[in-house]
């Protein structure tokens, strides 16, 4: 094999290794993020934390306002958030 094949995988490994360490809660806010909500807009119906972490974090319906439907996340994901930091998503920020 040669050296830059090698290198190559390492590297791949590494970010597979880093994706699948990385804070759960962390992934949630990215998912939402990915759904095309956005920290601040709250008050037009697609807030990052109104709309989409604080209502997943509750396992909560969103608000009537909210205009983009929440995302998938596995329960499994959740869990691990709230293991990790308990009061992730209860109604403040960060």
């Amino acid at each position: 094999m040669n050296r830059t094949l090698a290198l190559s995988l390492i590297m791949f490994a590494a970010n597979c290794f880093a994706q699948n360490t990385q804070d759960p809660c962390k992934q949630i806010e990215q998912i939402c993020e990915k759904a095309g909500f956005v920290k601040g807009e709250a008050k037009v119906g697609y807030g990052l934390w109104v709309d989409c972490i604080d209502p997943i974090m509750k396992g909560s319906p969103q608000p009537a306002k909210a205009k983009i439907p929440l995302p998938a996340v596995g329960g499994d994901l959740v869990s691990a958030c709230r293991a990790k930091h308990p009061t992730f998503g209860q109604g403040h920020s960060k």
